[in-house]
């Protein structure tokens, strides 16, 4: 019998639900962010991110005076990315990052304020 793509999703599905980093993993994601969101080198531009990993995927904290809102977290093909929403108030922000070596490198997309923001943070 020949398996199609739906099929061989609905046998991965559960096994790629939610892999939970190592703590080693999780202390290099999880804590506080320096966020370098400066348009161009010469006008340095900083804010804080700081991330808490929660075992069911959850992401809670803050990004750019913010609080974190429906945030997830999952580790899958060797790296640790996180998603999560903010909010200015007038619309959302949909921020999205992964561990890359010692630095997150995400993005921030402002549907309201038409903008997507390539960024990266250290610690």
């Amino acid at each position: 019998m020949r398996m199609t793509g739906l099929m061989a999703l609905a046998l991965l599905a559960p096994m790629a639900a939610h892999a939970q980093p190592t703590p080693a993993e999780n202390a290099r994601v999880a804590g506080d962010w320096i966020v370098d969101l400066s348009a161009t080198p010469a006008q340095p531009y900083t804010k804080g991110m700081t991330l808490a990993l929660a075992p069911d995927g959850a992401v809670t904290g803050t990004f750019y005076d913010s609080t974190i809102e429906a945030g997830r977290w999952k580790t899958a093909r060797g790296r640790t990315c996180v998603s999560f929403r903010t909010s200015d108030g007038v619309g959302p922000y949909h921020t999205a990052a992964c561990l890359d070596g010692a630095r997150m490198v995400g993005q921030t997309w402002a549907e309201h304020r038409g903008f997507l923001f390539n960024w990266e943070a250290v610690r």
